[in-house]
């Protein structure tokens, strides 16, 4: 899609960021900042039992609910060719990349990760665009870094800081399949670390400086300090914390900000729309029935994951175990969330908002 088009489909309504909800994402990460600062420098631990508990809490009652209505939304007055088409695609990529965990498990958390930073990345500066503009990203290349800016402080960030964490929880997620196949690493666990502080650190600098330059303003403003909060946030509070309360707190949130503030584009016709109806009790049977289905559908994708998988808990106890198990599950769904509504759709795409 040109940046033409991305700016006509984009343009926000008043041009201002004062949704209650992206205030609401900017003071939860804060909160969440200055209490976990508070307990590192009191020398206080947060038991890793506390943090995986909160990391299931945040990804599955919190955050998966707003997957279900990203995929609603996208496809709610669309011609039904389309919908099976997007179906099939999704399916598809599923299957792909359960075949990938399942052959090359290694290959596969890479992917993970890849797909969590660009769901962040991406769906990030979607939100900028809506809500405050972005005159300050005038080519390509400076969107794509400010997506992978954006993006990389959900993952390179904790990656960095909380090495060991990330570390064992990896293996854990490889271990589904293949126990032991990251040990190999183990030694270049802080070259990795130092390459990622320097790359990283310098790409943030990079996209802060190129965006005053560029034009500066409001929108640069907000972008750098929301990048900035974003680093500080992922390099301050634990990883599992962090990534568990960031989709919920700060993505999800935003998602429903930029919803409300994005102007009104055609979205298809009303003949289609999934929970049209004659009248309000029929509409709203209508939506249940739906929601109904989607999350039965749901959890029978990720049951097939359980029985996919040899190890599904890697051999660890419940809550390790849950937390692998999900993180590579969530992380399969993601992908063809991500992926499929761009390629199938360039003009819309997955992140559209009727």
């Amino acid at each position: 899609m040109s940046l033409t088009v991305q700016k006509r489909v984009w343009r926000s309504v008043g041009g201002a960021d004062t949704h209650p909800s992206i205030g609401l994402s900017r003071a939860a990460l804060g909160a969440l900042i200055g209490g976990f600062g508070a307990l590192a420098l009191a020398g206080i631990a947060v038991p890793i039992e506390a943090q995986m508990v909160i990391y299931l809490v945040g990804m599955i009652a919190l955050n998966l609910p707003h997957g279900g209505y990203e995929h609603f939304e996208n496809l709610r007055r669309r011609r039904p060719s389309f919908r099976w088409r997007y179906v099939v695609a999704y399916l598809t990529a599923i299957a792909g990349f359960v075949g990938l965990f399942l052959i090359a498990p290694v290959a596969g958390l890479a992917l993970a990760l890849v797909v969590a930073m660009a769901k962040g990345g991406i769906g990030g500066l979607r939100v900028l665009e809506s809500t405050v503009g972005s005159d300050h990203l005038r080519t390509r290349p400076q969107r794509a870094l400010a997506a992978a800016v954006r993006g990389g402080a959900v993952m390179l960030v904790p990656m960095a800081f909380h090495t060991d964490t990330f570390y064992a929880f990896s293996t854990l997620m490889v271990g589904i399949v293949e126990p032991g196949a990251l040990g190999s690493a183990a030694g270049r666990v802080d070259a990795v670390r130092t390459t990622i502080v320097v790359g990283y650190g310098a790409a943030l600098v990079a996209h802060v400086a190129l965006g005053y330059v560029r034009g500066g303003g409001r929108s640069w403003l907000v972008d750098a300090s929301e990048t900035v909060l974003l680093a500080a946030y992922f390099a301050v509070v634990p990883v599992l914390v962090a990534v568990g309360l960031y989709f919920p707190f700060w993505y999800s949130a935003r998602q429903v900000a930029r919803t409300a503030t994005v102007e009104a584009e055609p979205a298809g016709d009303d003949k289609w729309d999934l929970i049209g109806g004659d009248s309000v009790s029929a509409a709203a049977l209508r939506a249940w029935t739906l929601m109904a289905v989607g999350a039965l559908a749901t959890f029978t994708v990720i049951a097939a994951f359980y029985w996919a998988f040899p190890n599904p808990f890697a051999g660890s106890g419940l809550l390790p175990g849950a937390v692998a198990f999900w993180s590579v599950a969530i992380s399969i769904i993601a992908l063809p969330h991500v992926v499929v509504g761009d390629l199938l759709d360039t003009e819309r795409g997955i992140w559209y908002v009727p």
